[in-house]
């Protein structure tokens, strides 16, 4: 026999305390009592139980044969309502802060309950409030997501479904003559891990970017393959450049469905954001100019005027480590495998895009048919040309093109035949376009300049105050001043609203000048008069 102590039982058997016996116990010993069968036998059976004595089952027999009631008359204890839940959210989950506000509100009024201790606060968050719960009462949502327990999809296998996502790079990039933040728009296979496509734009990306990496994704060729081909279907979260219809329809073609996914929810499409998260942890950190770099006291970083690297140079690095992702790291969950031997080893069949499809894949057109003409092809009233056109005028074809890329078209003819790609006839040179580019960007740094100084005028100011007094605007201003500026802003200017406008001059002595109305009337009625 065991030495266990009463109520407990030993290693691998069920424990029970004394009030979960008595709520299993008393209403079979009442019915027993009804029947008039109760015996002391029984009571001493739920005693061993209970880990109690005979004569304390007896007395629960005989309050619920006086009360009705089987279990111990519960307490009025301090619960956490709304009201407080409400509190916790204002001090930012402060529980010392809620118990002087509790306290004030009593005081205040007479007719309210007192207010418990801290300590009963702190007792009663503990009970009623799930560490996720006060987590999120004190810094938000996603502060309680850390307490969440997410599921996990079962393991399938390559091409089964690919995730896509943009992330922007933390890191400043020189582009041309400015530092900018480049994005990244990438895809992976969820099954092997394998990075299939990559785009990236040293902007904010649209579909044209979205459309460049799932072409690179389909195409089973270098710099990605052999992984690629078909999936069965893309996971993203309502991304706009995801779901445009260029790219919903690019894929619809190939029956491959777009699972649209709530935003704000990035464990659903968690081998992504491991890629997100992985990038920045193992390239982005090194990168000069990197944007989360350690700080000095003042806030600067150690070296503030490092140079950065250019796009060119950043593209480049970025391609060498998805290479290396793809073919020598070795995540936990492959088993020792790259994601490229996990592609390999897996016999799920694949299905390629034609070379013929792939070619006119993610083009947009405006359902038009056009003519070749001895100019070329007309587009947004520029011609494109190509030397394939040549002894193919009055032909007519249909012309599509990828999203916001202008110089190049993709002609097709009426039976969908790619006939060939066609450049923009009288395109700038590059110092053209560079020079316009200055203009636009002076153009845009005076605006700038403009609106900073107006906003300097617009400002106002106020005195600092240690009693709570209406404000006092500073900034000394005499009523002359006030004056004059208030009559230039009400003069309208009329030339800088139509930059054409040339005010009237003052007619020349020589001129003739139309008579007036009234005078002419005063001429006829003069000979009446003086009659």
């Amino acid at each position: 026999m065991s030495d266990s102590p009463a109520g407990t039982q030993s290693a691998g058997q069920p424990v029970f305390t004394a009030r979960s016996v008595r709520l299993a116990a008393v209403p079979r010993l009442m019915t027993l009592d009804q029947h008039g069968e109760l015996t002391s036998a029984h009571v001493r059976l739920v005693a061993t139980a209970a880990g109690r004595s005979e004569r304390a089952v007896w007395r629960w027999v005989t309050k619920a044969r006086g009360t009705g009631h089987i279990d111990v008359a519960s307490r009025s204890r301090f619960t956490v309502s709304s009201e407080v839940r409400r509190l916790l959210v204002l001090w930012g989950g402060n529980a010392s802060a809620v118990h002087r506000e509790l306290q004030q509100r009593a005081l205040a009024d007479p007719r309210l309950p007192a207010a418990p201790s801290l300590s009963t606060i702190h007792r009663a968050l503990r009970r009623d409030l799930t560490p996720g719960d006060r987590a999120g009462l004190a810094k938000g949502e996603a502060a309680r997501r850390a307490f969440d327990v997410f599921g996990k999809r079962p393991a399938t296998h390559r091409n089964a479904a690919w995730e896509g996502d943009h992330k922007c790079v933390p890191v400043h990039v020189l582009l041309e003559d400015q530092l900018v933040q480049p994005w990244v728009t990438w895809f992976i296979d969820c099954a092997t891990k394998v990075t299939v496509g990559v785009a990236v734009t040293p902007h904010a990306p649209s579909r044209d970017a979205v459309l460049a990496a799932l072409r690179m994704a389909l195409d089973r060729a270098e710099p990605f393959g052999p992984a690629g081909g078909l999936p069965g279907l893309v996971r993203v979260d309502r991304g706009k450049e995801f779901l445009c219809p260029a790219v919903t329809s690019a894929l619809g073609a190939f029956a491959v469905p777009v699972v649209d996914l709530p935003p704000y929810n990035p464990h659903l499409k968690g081998t992504i954001e491991a890629l997100n998260g992985a990038v920045e942890d193992m390239l982005f950190v090194s990168m000069p100019r990197y944007v989360h770099r350690q700080t000095l006291l003042n806030g600067h970083t150690v070296d503030p005027d490092e140079p950065a690297l250019t796009f060119e140079a950043f593209v480049e690095l970025l391609l060498k480590w998805v290479h290396w992702w793809n073919t020598e790291h070795q995540p936990r969950k492959l088993g020792g495998r790259t994601p490229i031997e996990a592609w390999q080893c897996d016999p799920t069949p694949l299905y390629d895009v034609p070379a013929e499809q792939l070619a006119r894949f993610g083009l947009e057109d405006d359902g038009r048919t056009r003519t070749i003409t001895t100019q070329g092809v007309q587009w947004r009233n520029r011609h494109y040309i190509a030397p394939w056109m040549v002894g193919r005028s009055g032909v007519r074809v249909v012309m599509r093109h990828l999203p916001h890329h202008d110089a190049t078209i993709e002609v097709f003819d009426l039976h969908g035949a790619h006939l060939g790609s066609a450049g923009l006839a009288e395109a700038a040179s590059e110092d053209q376009i560079r020079d316009v580019r200055k203009a636009r960007t002076a153009k845009a740094r005076r605006l700038r300049a403009d609106m900073k100084a107006a906003e300097r005028l617009r400002r106002e100011r106020f005195k600092a105050v240690t009693t709570p007094v209406p404000p006092q605007r500073l900034g000394a201003l005499t009523a002359t001043e006030a004056e004059a500026e208030l009559s230039v802003s009400a003069a309208p200017d009329l030339r800088r609203a139509n930059p054409d406008y040339i005010p009237h001059q003052a007619v020349p002595d020589g001129w003739a000048r139309p008579v007036p109305a009234d005078a002419d009337e005063t001429a006829e009625n003069t000979p009446e008069e003086n009659a």
